[in-house]
């Protein structure tokens, strides 16, 4: 049994050891000019932005700017408008606290127990760390959270840039129906918005970038894209929109595809919504929406919602078609996966509401989802073989999860670099929300969630949601591995260097990909803590492919 150390403490050790060398970067030198337009590094806590002057601080290893105002308010008359000008201030603005988080409806993360209702939340915060040099890479990080929850805010990058020494930028971009809501009547006020406002804040914040980043230290021509889940869905997004050409150089995707749902789905959507939050009988659909506070538009939301759809010049086309076809914006990625991606949703959908799913249940959930291929699936994971049919559900969905995202790995690698993975390191903690849940909850704890879940792999990249996980040794040395490989693939495009395992670029040929775990070290032996990480040719096998690649 592995044992459980002390995280903090190794946590300082690791970030005492700045690994730029094993990044290909030279040793930093901090500049000293003081133009506001000059590529170096502040040496200040006050920069001149294009907007106007903010005030940082300085904290431990790194300078922080938080709550950097990238488009204005968007309540009122900009509801539902797509990114409007920041109006220029005079003087110096505070930039040492988070902007408002943008309006949601509640979540079982901390700090979400409350319902959100601002509207003025298009904000993002800057981190450089004390090595930084002229033109240091950039990360652009797009939080997850199914398009409807989170902050930029949840992602503390302080590890990550103090081993690597890059740049890291966290946004907030509208969620829900604010962020997604597709009317005709919108689609006449504007060519850009309908569906996607919450993508436009997204390029819109990447222009501030281009526009700004090089006054903190950063390199605007080497930024990388990066996100979870709707976040890895929004840089799939930006792939294939025309007007994002040119605002990176690199893309990162965490367990998260390419597609977007049609305009006309969109619109069905958004006019079920519009019933359900009162105004389908208004004269003016739209004037009567943006009169209504945006608790009433949540609570609507919470019945009818409406996810993120195609329209406008920006996402003309779906991004699963632009990658198959080669028209995307071709840059280098990195694109994985945890190893058991379903089985957070079983839980949440099934167990955590207090109704464990049945044999009946079971069969309908199958049914409903893989249509006329539901007997086949029936018959090839039967409940008899597994514990419990949510384990059989969880070992199909994580099947058919794990084929679409082996599909999307060969598309890439038939046009650029492509680097792929799955996150198995299956015996870690899970993830801050569930890590709680489990520690009141007995019935948490027992659930078969079968390895690695959804948001797993992102406490060894980040603090994520403020909370210290029990890592043990083995699973820390694993983190600073990660964070090297992704802090190299930031800086070069390529993740791979010195004193880590050789990471293959991806092909349809050998269908190889990284595959990341920690070591299980015995306490009593002599041998150092350490990663187990290995490219692997086993995904397919590991996953059941061959019986999904017979259903296709």
């Amino acid at each position: 049994m592995r044992a459980i150390t002390a995280l903090r403490g190794r946590i300082r050790a690791t970030l005492a050891i700045v690994s730029l060398l094993a990044l290909g970067l030279t040793a930093p030198v901090v500049a000293r000019a003081q133009s506001p337009d000059s590529a170096s590094r502040p040496t200040s806590t006050t920069v001149a932005t294009s907007d106007g002057k903010v005030r940082g601080d300085r904290r431990t290893g790194y300078d922080e700017w938080l709550g950097i105002p990238y488009a204005a308010d968007a309540s009122g008359t900009n509801r539902w408008k797509p990114p409007q000008p920041v109006t220029k201030w005079s003087g110096v603005r505070d930039a040492t606290a988070f902007g408002n988080r943008c309006a949601q409806n509640t979540g079982w993360d901390p700090g979400y127990e409350k319902t959100i209702t601002t509207e003025n939340c298009l904000s993002l915060n800057v981190y450089v760390p004390d090595s930084a040099r002229a033109g240091t890479p950039v990360l652009v990080w797009i939080h997850g959270g199914g398009f409807t929850g989170g902050a930029g805010q949840d992602t503390d990058p302080r590890k990550f840039i103090g081993q690597t020494g890059a740049v890291v930028v966290t946004i907030n971009y509208r969620l829900g129906v604010l962020g997604t809501l597709n009317l005709p009547q919108l689609q006449a006020e504007s060519k850009d918005g309908p569906g996607n406002y919450g993508l436009l804040d997204q390029q819109a914040a990447l222009r501030w970038v281009q526009a700004n980043i090089s006054r903190f230290g950063g390199d605007p021509k080497n930024v990388t894209i990066a996100g979870q889940s709707a976040g890895a869905g929004s840089v799939c997004d930006h792939l294939a929109s025309p007007t994002a050409k040119g605002l990176f150089a690199r893309a990162g995707l965490m367990s998260g595809g390419c597609n977007l749902q049609s305009a006309a789905s969109g619109q069905a959507q958004s006019a079920a919504f519009v019933k359900e939050a009162g105004c389908d009988t208004a004269s003016d659909t739209v004037a009567c929406l943006r009169t209504k506070p945006a608790a009433d538009l949540l609570a609507a939301q919470k019945k009818a919602g409406v996810s993120v759809s195609l329209g406008g010049s920006a996402f003309p086309v779906n991004p699963g078609t632009a990658v198959q076809s080669g028209e995307f914006n071709r840059v280098p990625v990195m694109v994985g996966q945890t190893d058991s991606e379903r089985g957070l949703f079983t839980f949440q959908n099934y167990d955590y509401l207090g109704t464990p799913m049945t044999a009946a249940t079971y069969e309908q959930a199958v049914r409903s989802s893989y249509g006329d291929d539901a007997d086949a699936v029936l018959a090839e994971y039967p409940v008899s073989a597994y514990g419990s049919p949510g384990e059989a559900f969880t070992a199909a969905q994580n099947g058919s999860t794990s084929y679409t995202r082996q599909q999307l790995f060969a598309t890439l690698s038939k046009w650029v670099p492509t680097y792929a993975y799955e996150f198995a390191e299956s015996d870690t903690p899970h993830f801050t929300s569930i890590y709680l849940i489990q520690r009141k909850s007995e019935a948490a704890r027992d659930f078969p969630f079968g390895g690695a879940i959804h948001v797993d792999d992102l406490g060894y990249l980040w603090d994520y949601l403020g909370q210290t996980l029990p890592y043990d040794d083995d699973q820390l040395e694993l983190s600073e591995q990660m964070i090297t490989y992704w802090g190299r693939f930031a800086a070069t495009g390529d993740p791979n260097g010195s004193r880590t395992p050789d990471w293959p670029k991806y092909s349809q040929k050998t269908e190889e990909l990284m595959s990341l775990a920690a070591c299980d070290t015995a306490p009593s032996g002599r041998r150092a803590p350490a990663a187990c990480s290995k490219a692997s040719r086993d995904f397919g096998k590991e996953h059941n492919l061959g019986f999904w690649a017979g259903l296709a």
